[in-house]
């Protein structure tokens, strides 16, 4: 194992800051942080796709735990830093530089997916993780540090005020939970929330049910949450009448519905 330096001292050698622009936030404890990596479970021999490293502070922790490393990293001031961690660690890193919402990775599944994501494109990326018609997906599990409100927005259930959409993206085909909840003071700088790690895997896909469908369908409940279902899906071609078939209210609004009932409207809608 790699005798390395405190990553504190690699920053400041360096000359690293946390860019508010990148949305980064550094974590420097080192026993958090290989308790994060250890909570895809067993990574020694792995291939693990990390995205924005920075400085490598959680790639040092997927290092140590034995896996292999893909990172994917845009900041190049962040890249010296994370080539001395590729030599300490011969043949378990890769670094490639470049935006992650359009950097073909080339990593073979499965792959787990574990990362601190920037707080400006977390969601984003994560959706994208969640879509597609290709099931189960090439990533065996995802590991990622999101806001705490994004966080329970992910895992929320029916009914309650953090509900919608995303959390009927994540949980239609996947196990989905918060394995573990980050204090702002553990960052540096520290951010103005609380963080949490959400832990995803997938599940069985519904038979019947198209991703594109379900997608829209989310899009048009969600968009217009406060709207009963017979205005805020009037605009999609069948809604109103799989409402009918199904039995469910259209007076309903999005938030109210369970994410099964969802799915029964998608796969409606996907057989049309």
């Amino acid at each position: 194992m790699a005798d390395l330096p405190p990553l504190r001292d690699v920053i400041n050698r360096h000359g690293l800051f946390a860019s508010k622009a990148l949305g980064q936030n550094f974590l420097f404890d080192e026993q958090l942080l290989d308790r994060i990596a250890a909570i895809p479970g067993k990574l020694k021999g792995q291939q693990v796709l990390e995205v924005g490293p920075g400085p490598g502070g959680l790639t040092r922790a997927l290092l140590r735990a034995g896996a292999q490393v893909t990172a994917i990293e845009m900041d190049r001031r962040c890249l010296p830093a994370l080539a001395e961690l590729a030599e300490a660690f011969p043949g378990q890193l890769t670094v490639i530089e470049g935006d992650a919402t359009k950097v073909a990775h080339g990593i073979e599944g499965p792959f787990h997916i574990v990362a601190n994501l920037p707080y400006n494109v977390g969601t984003a990326l994560f959706t994208g993780w969640l879509g597609g018609e290709a099931w189960p997906p090439q990533w065996a599990s995802l590991t990622l540090m999101f806001q705490l409100e994004v966080a329970q927005r992910i895992v929320a259930e029916a009914g309650s005020d953090a509900y919608g959409r995303l959390a009927v993206l994540a949980q239609w085909r996947s196990s989905s939970k918060i394995a573990m909840k980050v204090h702002r003071s553990a960052f540096t700088p520290p951010p103005k929330v609380m963080s949490a790690i959400v832990h995803v895997t997938p599940a069985d896909m519904p038979e019947g049910v198209s991703a594109r469908t379900l997608e829209r369908l989310t899009e048009a409940a969600f968009g217009q949450r406060r709207k009963m279902l017979r205005q805020s899906l009037k605009g999609l071609p069948g809604a109103l009448a799989a409402l009918d078939a199904l039995g469910i209210d259209p007076a309903r609004r999005a938030e109210t519905l369970s994410v099964a009932e969802f799915v029964a409207i998608a796969r409606s809608l996907s057989a049309t």
